[in-house]
């Protein structure tokens, strides 16, 4: 494998064997040499695909500063989350971990801090996540002798939470403020408080997670519609929280210019029916 671009002594650009541009990442892998020169697999611990898409200029002089620390335990973290759960990672997914960990370092050094301030809610509806992120926390604070409080963690969570939904960071945002919102009507309307260890609160938030998702990728849904009696039961058996379903419904309308039909309406209704049944169990 022959140098094609010296990025830095730890980083060049190379052809692999269908001819591709790959960045080629390993430690004084460029060190003492000059384009043209073959570096061996030995040498080598990280590779990617260049592409357009996830190598604009932008990417090439953030992988120009780089060391090899950080790619170091942006691949830790990712091949422990893959041990954890099923990840389908990109070449993309790596560099964006790999930027936000040396960003958050640079500024911890520098004594600038930013509080997650969705803390709270990625602990709650991505808690595997957020374990991930407590792991690489460690990770980082261990290898750089320093002490990154747990908002760091939940940033990390944010970006694990992107590549199980194939998303980007602010798409992840997104749905978490969407959660943050659904499960704060139903908090208030029913006057209750979460047992948030329970089966039912962690079905309720998966629920929402992925009905966000398809909320945001398809608007308009194409589900077979329901026959009406079934759901005339539901709501007669469960009214208050089919009452909170329609402040739901009415604050997606609004915010999102989308209408929940009624398969959505049912579950929702069954979802927050058993959360409110959890909650009286809680106050006996």
């Amino acid at each position: 494998m022959k140098i094609k671009k010296i990025l830095n002594n730890s980083v060049v650009i190379s052809l692999d064997e269908a001819e591709k541009e790959i960045i080629v990442m390993g430690k004084g892998i460029a060190y003492a040499k000059k384009v043209g020169d073959e570096i061996t697999s030995e040498q080598i611990t990280k590779k990617f695909i260049l592409s357009p898409k996830n190598c604009p200029q932008r990417v090439l002089d953030l992988l120009s500063n780089i060391t090899l620390d950080y790619v170091e335990i942006a691949d830790n973290i990712i091949q422990y989350a893959k041990e954890k759960m099923t990840l389908d990672t990109q070449d993309s997914i790596y560099i964006a971990l790999i930027d936000h960990i040396q960003a958050s370092i640079e500024r911890y050094k520098e004594g600038t801090f930013i509080r997650n301030k969705i803390l709270w809610e990625i602990k709650n509806f991505y808690s595997e996540e957020f374990d991930i992120g407590l792991y690489g926390l460690k990770l980082i604070n261990d290898r750089f002798n320093i002490s990154m409080p747990e908002d760091e963690a939940g940033f990390i969570a944010l970006h694990i939470a992107s590549i199980r939904t194939n998303d980007n960071i602010q798409q992840t945002y997104k749905v978490t403020h969407f959660i943050q919102s659904i499960t704060n009507i139903v908090k208030y309307y029913l006057n209750i408080e979460y047992d948030i260890g329970s089966l039912n609160y962690r079905r309720f938030v998966t629920h929402l997670r992925y009905f966000s998702i398809r909320l945001f990728s398809q608007p308009e849904n194409d589900h077979e519609p329901l026959e009406n009696e079934l759901l005339d039961i539901i709501k007669d058996k469960y009214h208050q929280p089919y009452m909170c379903c329609l402040k739901i419904s009415k604050f997606i309308k609004d915010k999102y210019n989308c209408t929940l039909d009624d398969n959505e309406i049912l579950y929702l209704i069954i979802h927050i029916a058993k959360i409110a049944e959890d909650n009286k169990k809680m106050n006996k």
